[in-house]
């Protein structure tokens, strides 16, 4: 199901990721965990408006998968109820899903420095000329590239030499390589594979008998709570359980702000199906989750699809029909795409394993189909939230010279934190208390911001970094003939209208 070639052709305006980063930190996005401490690795903390647009995409996933769903090639709406399962589950249950057997990364330490790598993420850069120096790099960091060469490469750039993953050397070659951040070749070890899974203990006591892991992803909730879903409510096959919530990787190198962090959130729902009807729901649901991700502004060359390739299919997809990939371009993986969201098919496998162990039965007696008692197969679109986030933030930043701000955030209105601003001119002469009066008719309905402070200029420039879609300005003609201005983002238009009107005025924009 890949995306047509015309449209990988057109290429997005450059923008700078640290500059994406700086905004996200100044207008309260995302800041980093622990910030006063000097932070933590891998994880992030949302500020005033990054949670409120982190809610808005969870809310609206909610409302299209589990509140509305979509319709079906039945034509009727297909049947989608949600759990919320506990981030700790029994261990057994990772064992049963081959979390703990098969959870893992090739890693490889480097002897000099004592910083560990992913192995699959390592390229070594082999000089066209013959030269012995073998330099390691990241993949997709094409700045550490840049830095790495112009450190240790004496003037060569990265079109003087082949690139080859690091996983498809021999170890023995391994001699000739110069790690990442090292100084001396032949530092780095021979790859070992690193279990993924944060552990924890339950209990008072530290021992194997009460091992614990948070959970890698929220999928597996679904699963074990199957059968009581079944079993207390009215659902019957084909349907699907949808699950939002916090899933946890021990990543050795978290890195691109929060696209690869070690705590996350995923949206996720399993459709449960008959096996003859797996193709034709996991077509659906491809075609249903791409027109999602347009409907809230990332329509265009920024995204496509991708099927994966046979040597990427998770253990769970290798008998079926594999999975196909949402992608989006971010700034740092410009020109090529980074992935928003799965649909795989997991065929039988979760629900045959968890048979199997826990040795409860999970077959489905369909009386629809003469009584066949069968496994379900499962399709399972699967996002990331929190990558959702992001992708809506790189795709909304929008530099222009032409305002004050020198940028502002093209949100989709469903999606900008705030739907409108209510902005007295003075802080004096009754606009605050106007102001106010408008705010408290407007707030029951609508995300407002009451914004007094500065002058209206350096406030519409706050506004236009915050994405804030229209902007209610009150002022001394208002006070003569109950008129504000209303001024609209992306155009930065300006009109009169009726102060009793602003309230239908924003239904009607942000229908």
């Amino acid at each position: 199901m890949s995306q047509p070639a015309e449209k990988l052709d057109a290429m997005p305006d450059e923008k700078d990721m640290k500059d994406i980063v700086a905004l996200c930190k100044r207008r309260s996005f995302i800041f980093a965990a622990s910030d006063i401490y000097g932070g933590i690795n891998g994880f992030w903390d949302y500020g005033p408006l990054g949670v409120e647009l982190k809610n808005n995409l969870r809310d609206y996933w909610w409302k299209c998968m589990v509140t509305t769903p979509p319709i079906g090639p039945d034509g009727h709406p297909v049947q989608i109820v949600g759990v919320d399962s506990a981030i700790i589950q029994n261990p057994k249950a990772w064992v049963a899903s081959g979390h703990v057997g098969g959870f893992s990364d090739p890693m490889v330490d480097c002897r000099e420095t004592k910083k560990r790598y992913r192995a699959d993420h390592i390229v070594v850069l082999q000089p066209k000329d013959g030269g012995e120096k073998w330099i390691a790099v990241m993949e997709d960091d094409d700045e550490f590239m840049e830095k790495r060469l112009k450190k240790v490469a004496k003037g060569k750039t990265a079109a003087d030499f082949d690139q080859v993953l690091l996983v498809d050397l021999d170890t023995s070659d391994y001699a000739k390589v110069l790690a990442p951040d090292a100084k001396e070749v032949g530092t780095l070890t021979e790859p070992k594979e690193f279990n993924l899974m944060f552990e924890t203990f339950c209990g008072p006591i530290q021992s194997e008998d009460n091992k614990a892991y948070l959970r890698p992803e929220t999928a597996q909730g679904i699963f074990l709570n199957y059968k009581n879903v079944l079993d207390s409510s009215r659902v019957k096959m084909p349907f699907g359980i949808a699950q939002i919530g916090k899933a946890f990787r021990n990543e050795v190198n978290p890195r691109n702000f929060i696209f690869r962090s070690r705590e996350f959130e995923q949206m996720e729902m399993e459709w449960f199906c008959h096996p003859e009807d797996a193709k034709k729901w996991r077509d659906f649901w491809f075609e249903e989750r791409m027109k999602f991700w347009e409907a809230i502004g990332l329509a265009g060359s920024n995204l496509i699809k991708r099927d994966h390739d046979d040597d990427e299919l998770s253990h769970y997809a290798k008998e079926g029909l594999g999975t196909a990939d949402i992608e989006y371009r971010f700034p740092f993986t410009a020109p090529g795409f980074g992935e928003l969201e799965g649909v795989a098919h997991r065929c039988d496998f979760d629900l045959t394993q968890h048979q199997e162990h826990s040795k409860t039965k999970l077959q489905y007696l369909d009386t629809e189909r003469d009584n066949e008692k069968y496994i379900p197969h499962v399709i399972e679109p699967a996002a990331g939230l929190t990558r959702g986030v992001l992708a809506l933030i790189c795709e909304a930043y929008t530099p222009d010279p032409d305002r004050p701000s020198g940028v502002y955030l093209n949100f989709d209105p469903k999606m900008a934190p705030m739907k409108a601003a209510i902005l007295p001119l003075t802080a004096k002469d009754g606009h605050p208390e106007v102001a106010e009066k408008l705010y408290m008719e407007l707030r029951e309905e609508f995300a407002v911001d009451l914004d007094i402070k500065q002058n209206i200029g350096k406030r519409y420039a706050r506004q236009d970094e915050i994405g804030t879609p229209y902007c209610f300005t009150i002022d001394g003609q208002t006070l003569e003939d109950n008129t504000v201005t209303a001024r609209e983002r992306n155009t930065m238009a300006q009109e009169r209208i009726s102060l009793d009107k602003v309230a239908e005025y924003l239904r009607e924009k942000l229908k």
